[in-house]
């Protein structure tokens, strides 16, 4: 199960919304929060109004190093979270900050966080980024942050890292501001790279999330905070 916990668009009005991103990932192995959002209050409300303690996460995966990304870090390490993953590119301060909390892990390469849920390992190189790429029984699950170093590069890298078809592409695209000749060549390689459902938020933009809706039809799914969806293993 994935839901969306932070995110500037609404989906579940229990949840409040603010700019950042944050997505919990649920498996019978265990679970991982992907991102923080961008503060702690914010994030521990919509935790609780999921009925989601923090004290079950088994890990948290720190896509890149924006605030609103890591800014509600500190309140979940607080409430009892361990540990935390980050790209290794992540500056030195705020490396043993984490440090000094619980076991920080860095990573450079693919490197599997629990059964069947893999990070991409560091993509790009001007603002270095990593995505989670989750197994499942209908493919492959891929969850971005922002994707700065481009979204079809992170598709691209996470199929080298798991096994089988796209089955869904959930998290930020960043497209807010990108024309549409630009769009739709991205939407374009994204059919392309096989990826059969989306469910684009945060940075993705309004332009983009209409025109990833136009394309993909009932297989575009409007992701927001508390927003969820449930795969087989």
């Amino acid at each position: 199960t994935l839901t969306v916990i932070y995110d500037n668009n609404p989906s579940d009005p229990r949840f409040r919304t603010a700019w950042g991103f944050a997505c919990w990932v649920e498996t019978p192995k265990g679970v991982v929060l992907f991102d923080t959002g961008g503060d702690g209050p914010t994030l521990l409300n919509n935790l609780a109004e999921g009925g989601m303690d923090p004290r079950e996460v088994d890990a948290v995966v720190l896509s890149h190093a924006h605030g609103d990304h890591t800014g509600g870090l500190t309140a979940l390490l607080d409430a009892g979270a361990r540990p935390t993953i980050v790209p290794a590119s992540f500056s030195p301060s705020f490396k043993e900050s984490v440090r000094a909390r619980t076991a920080l892990v860095e990573v450079t390469g693919p490197t599997e966080v629990l059964s069947g849920i893999h990070t991409t390992g560091e993509v790009g190189s001007g603002i270095v980024e990593q995505a989670l790429v989750v197994e499942t029984a209908e493919g492959l699950v891929v969850v971005t942050g922002c994707a700065h170093p481009g979204i079809v590069e992170m598709v691209r890298r996470a199929r080298q890292v798991g096994r089988g078809k796209v089955a869904l592409v959930v998290g930020g695209l960043h497209l807010s501001g990108a024309d549409r000749g630009r769009i739709a060549e991205v939407i374009s390689r994204l059919q392309a790279l096989g990826v059969r459902r989306v469910a684009p938020c945060h940075c993705t933009g309004d332009l983009a999330r209409r025109m990833f809706a136009d394309v993909f039809g009932a297989d575009f799914l409007p992701a927001g905070a508390g927003w969820g969806i449930t795969f087989r293993r």
